[in-house]
């Protein structure tokens, strides 16, 4: 049986740094890994678990790290393998874990692989991405769809075929069909592993295996569930991926990478799944404690956010996950800032925000916080001449891409560029986020980054709500309210998501209320009242 420190990843707050963001040691206005070093004091000061960084191998930087050139080496942008070393250690040294993005699924077409296979039909390469034969009529091979819009194929002239990739046109797809191709990974995923990493956040990691047969994917049909964190403008929505993605021999590939993980002392992985069916994905990967160890979709991260919808995602993902593990997230690097997403109508952002908090780390499972989350930041609006996403200029105006949650970190309210860089930023600094910067909110009572520090402290203080079961979900049009469980406590959690005032009446035991979390509540007479935006927690004294 695992121990506590090996199995630190269930419960845990992993914060998420998107290294081109975070802070710029060097003052090229772009962020890197001394960068991030030299801030790692402030991230454990929230007390947070882990840290999780995206990208930073050395690519040509069109997805901007999500197309690797290199997967053993850090991109110059960022600094070297050396810097790496250094983050790891000073970060073990505060009590930080340390998980990285790993983009399995495709590589750059600047990648060795693929300008090797891309030349001809019989070199050693030619098999490592996927090719497929023209129709007769010289159309692609199925009707296959990019997740960034448009056909999923590619003529390559030197080999008379199209190649498969499920994004941009420079990241061509990996066959995992091949045994070799899957070897070479599971070493890229060891070497990341010998250097001292304590996790990985899988990329797209129900796109790894494709169907050999090349089938057409059928379109979507009246009542069909459209694939989650697809904007409507792109017709990838208007197909039912039954064949391009989500194969069942993926579970053989993470079998595979689980049995090399559990080598090691003490790993853990989150995938990333984006799927017409995504609970019974995470559920079916993150079982019987031999696949993944944790799975995230993109159910908390769209449109969505009425009580009811929350309750029913989290009773899907109860019912279906059996011994799994989910985790949670309300925003990345991928999605409109979760404070903008879902508070824009709220009446105090400011309050929802912090509700928001406790919401998300009171559900069973693990949680993903992105930076800034802890400071409150709404979405930047980047004008359209700044943009630098490739997903967001073909959609532009109805979907204005990721850049506007991509952008730096404010670190200082007094300073032209936020206290990122010396010079201009690869993005600009949102309009409204020097007030909202580190320093404004470092010593201020009551600011958003105090709450996110006195609530994950006093969340750790409760193991009920860290890795205790969930009881059933009741909601109302206002918010939430259900049971956490183990075997030494019961914490009853009440969430109120609107602006006016909620009444619950608590399920039967002796309850006490619980303080220290920052939110005001009254318990009396079996009944709590919530002011606008609050959150109640109570103990049951007859355990």
């Amino acid at each position: 049986m695992k121990n506590n420190q090996q199995l630190w990843w269930k419960g845990a707050v992993i914060y998420q740094i998107y290294p081109r963001s975070f802070y710029d040691a060097n003052q090229d206005g772009i962020g890197d890994l001394p960068g991030i070093t030299q801030q790692l004091p402030y991230v454990a000061a929230l007390g947070v678990d882990a840290i999780w960084l995206s990208p930073f191998f050395k690519s040509p930087m069109k997805d901007f790290g999500y197309d690797v050139s290199d997967y053993r080496d850090v991109d110059p942008l960022f600094g070297n393998l050396e810097d790496f070393g250094n983050l790891i250690k000073v970060a073990h040294d505060l009590g930080l874990k340390v998980m990285i993005d790993q983009v399995l699924s495709h590589t750059s077409d600047e990648h060795p692989w693929f300008e090797q296979s891309r030349i001809s039909r019989d070199n050693v390469k030619s098999d490592w991405y996927v090719w497929a034969d023209a129709k007769p009529d010289g159309t692609p091979p199925n009707n296959w769809l990019s997740i960034f819009g448009g056909c999923a194929w590619q003529w390559e002239s030197r080999r008379q075929q199209y190649y498969l990739h499920n994004f941009l046109v420079s990241q061509p797809d990996l066959n995992f069909h091949n045994p070799e191709v899957v070897a070479h990974l599971l070493d890229t995923v060891k070497f990341w592993l010998d250097l001292g990493v304590d996790g990985f956040r899988l990329d797209t990691v129900n796109f790894y295996l494709h169907d050999s047969q090349l089938r057409d994917n059928p379109p979507l049909q009246a009542g069909d569930t459209k694939s989650l964190g697809v904007p409507g403008a792109n017709p990838y929505s208007m197909q039912k991926h039954k064949y391009d993605i989500s194969q069942p021999e993926n579970v053989a590939f993470l079998t595979k990478l689980r049995a090399l993980l559990d080598q090691y002392d003490g790993i853990t992985t989150v995938g990333e799944i984006g799927d017409d069916n995504p609970l019974a994905l995470m559920a079916q990967y993150t079982s019987g404690n031999d696949k993944l160890h944790m799975a995230y979709t993109f159910d908390l991260l769209n449109v969505h956010r009425s009580p009811a919808y929350i309750a029913s995602v989290i009773e899907r993902i109860e019912k279906a996950i059996g011994d799994g593990w989910a985790c949670w997230a309300l925003s990345n690097h991928d999605v409109v800032r979760c404070i903008s997403r879902w508070g824009a109508t709220e009446t105090s952002q400011f309050a929802y925000g912090k509700v928001l908090l406790a919401l998300l780390t009171s559900l069973r499972g693990s949680v993903c916080l992105y930076q800034g989350e802890e400071l409150g930041l709404p979405e930047a609006d980047i004008p359209f001449d700044k943009i630098q996403d490739p997903y967001g200029i073909p959609f532009w105006p109805e979907y204005k891409g990721r850049d506007g949650c991509r952008t730096p970190m404010p670190w200082l309210s007094g300073d032209l560029h936020a206290g990122f860089s010396s010079q201009e930023p690869w993005l600009p600094i949102g309009d409204s986020h020097t007030e909202l910067a580190v320093d404004t909110q470092e010593h201020m009572p009551g600011s958003m980054l105090a709450h996110y520090r006195q609530f994950l402290r006093w969340r750790k203080q409760h193991s009920v709500l860290v890795a205790g079961e969930m009881g059933d979900v009741l909601s109302s049009v206002q918010g939430l309210r259900f049971v956490r469980s183990d075997e030494n406590a019961r914490i009853l959690v009440a969430i109120n998501l609107s602006d006016s005032e909620m009444e619950i009446t608590l399920p039967e035991g002796s309850w006490h209320a619980l303080r220290g979390h920052g939110f005001q509540f009254n318990l009396k007479n079996d009944v709590v009242t919530l002011p606008p935006y609050q959150a109640a927690f109570a103990s049951d004294l007859t355990e």
